[in-house]
């Protein structure tokens, strides 16, 4: 498994490549060679990007799903839809295809965030603006999620 870290501040360029950081180039490395998927975020206006790997662990458990469900049928056309994939090319850049920039409000200025195992892609005002939106909330959010495993305390 894959565990990614840092905020990098990148920019794309008119014809919608950005360059990868060498710190994320680095953590990167083997998964350089595999490539990657790019697809819109469920809950945030950001695209995220999978190394394969990932990719191929999560399809892996949506294809467990009952596709006899119309309900399974309707996420899995949601989730996959305008999934690509993509390549780092030989100069470090990755292109973000047209229809997923304008998704995410992509235009010069992005961040590029660390989620563990993969790689959110967000317009630098919208990651501003989320982030600043989920300060007071973040202390009970954190308390909620991570405060009832006791498993890992000390007795």
């Amino acid at each position: 498994m894959v565990h990614l870290i840092g905020s990098y501040d990148c920019k794309v360029d008119a014809k919608g490549r950005l360059m990868m950081p060498a710190a994320l180039k680095k953590q990167l490395a083997p998964a350089l060679q595999d490539g990657f998927v790019l697809k819109r975020a469920v809950f945030q206006p950001c695209l995220e990007l999978y190394p394969m790997s990932e990719w191929n662990l999560l399809m892996q458990k949506v294809n467990k799903l009952n596709r006899f469900k119309k309900k399974n049928n309707d996420f899995i056309r949601r989730f996959t839809a305008g999934v690509k994939m993509v390549e780092v090319d030989a100069n470090g850049r990755l292109l973000i295809p047209k229809n997923l920039a304008v998704f995410a409000a992509i235009s010069k200025d992005i961040v590029l965030n660390s989620a563990i195992n993969i790689i959110e892609i967000w317009d630098k005002d919208r990651y501003e603006t989320a982030i600043d939106d989920a300060v007071g909330d973040f202390a009970d959010l954190a308390e909620e999620v991570m405060g009832d495993d006791d498993a890992n305390e000390l007795s």
